[in-house]
């Protein structure tokens, strides 16, 4: 995406919201006009960055662990077909629980601390790393799988010089997916139960009606997820290039 669409796309965003406040009438407790938002991340920006710097250390410690656990259970899904057949229905059905109705759970077992939201972070998006890598594992062509038995590879040797490379793309595509919901893992947490960060503010302005404030923290919420999907894409890029041999 190029600079001009994004500023263009910005724009946009913000005449619609100020056009939005104009039509309306709505007081600005209902709906702050973005110069009024402007306002009051400048003026509380000292707090908002202090925040965001927590909810950012959850998003990247749960992306981190959460990726590295997806990874893992992919690569032992496919070398061993009994793990497959037991793990995967089970993988499944934790997807029916709302991983949300958890979150007072986690609370309680990992308290307010950083802890609980890492977690949280954690559970959402392990099933979509999980489940996009170990994909891309089982994809891996009959031609190569031919050509590996010929030339006398175990089961190892073709895992790690065929099937993994092959499926990096698909990892990409797991990743960038557990950027976007990463995000919403720790601010989950953050409103059940904590003491820091942006989902944390959000509820302090919602409870004094500091509207224009809990706006301001949304946004920089957003940037950092639009920040943090970008960093990923790029990876992913790489990831997709090294599996063609670029």
């Amino acid at each position: 995406m190029r600079r001009r669409d994004i500023l263009f796309a910005l724009l946009l965003g913000l005449g619609i919201w100020q056009a939005l406040v104009w039509i309306t009438g709505a007081p600005h407790f209902i709906l702050p006009s973005p110069w009024r938002v402007a306002q009051a991340a400048y003026k509380s920006r000292v707090i908002i960055l202090d925040n965001a710097w927590i909810t950012a250390l959850e998003v990247l410690l749960g992306l981190l662990l959460g990726s590295l656990l997806g990874v893992a259970t992919a690569v032992q899904l496919t070398l061993f077909k009994t793990a497959e057949r037991l793990m995967l229905p089970i993988l499944v059905f934790t997807q029916a629980v709302p991983v949300f109705a958890l979150a007072p759970l986690l609370t309680l077992w990992f308290g307010y601390g950083i802890g609980s939201k890492v977690v949280m972070a954690v559970l959402i998006i392990y099933f979509p790393v999980t489940s996009a890598f170990h994909d891309g594992l089982s994809q891996t062509s009959q031609g190569y799988r031919d050509l590996g038995a010929s030339m006398g590879a175990t089961r190892f040797q073709f895992l790690r010089y065929v099937q993994i490379p092959n499926a990096l793309p698909s990892l990409g595509t797991g990743l960038r997916l557990a950027a976007v919901y990463a995000p919403i893992g720790a601010v989950i947490g953050e409103w059940v139960g904590a003491s820091k960060g942006l989902g944390y503010l959000m509820l302090l302005a919602n409870g004094r009606a500091k509207t224009d404030l809990m706006f301001a923290a949304l946004i920089v919420l957003a940037c950092l997820t639009v920040l943090l999907h970008i960093a990923i894409s790029k990876l992913a890029l790489r990831l997709t290039k090294y599996a063609e041999g670029r």
